[in-house]
């Protein structure tokens, strides 16, 4: 089982990112997959999941700025990021959780000008 996450990288105040996580070795469209961060120091934290039924779930602090979607014929989530702030900077994990959780190495996403 992999989990691959990618599109991380320097993006200025205001901005706009999109993460991708690409699954392999699971039946993904059975899974509940979600983004997870963590700043420096800070605890991780669920900033977006998504059911396999299409209930979606926010972090108060990223709603109304980011979406979360899934193609299960490729296997992928996305975390669209937009409106992007200082705060949003930190390590993002993709995680597929059904029983279990698979969880991705981490994209760094650093917001700053």
């Amino acid at each position: 089982v992999q989990l691959q996450a990618s599109g991380g990288g320097l993006v200025q105040p205001g901005g706009s990112l999109r993460l991708s996580c690409a699954a392999s070795g699971i039946s993904f469209d059975l899974y509940w997959v979600g983004w997870y961060r963590q700043a420096p120091g800070k605890p991780r934290e669920l900033v977006a999941g998504l059911s396999t039924g299409g209930t979606t779930n926010y972090a108060d602090s990223v709603k109304g700025r980011f979406a979360i979607s899934r193609d299960n014929a490729k296997r992928t989530v996305y975390l669209q990021m937009n409106s992007l702030k200082s705060e949003d900077t930190a390590v993002y994990y993709c995680v597929a959780r059904r029983v279990g959780s698979y969880w991705g190495r981490g994209t760094l996403v650093t917001v700053s000008s």
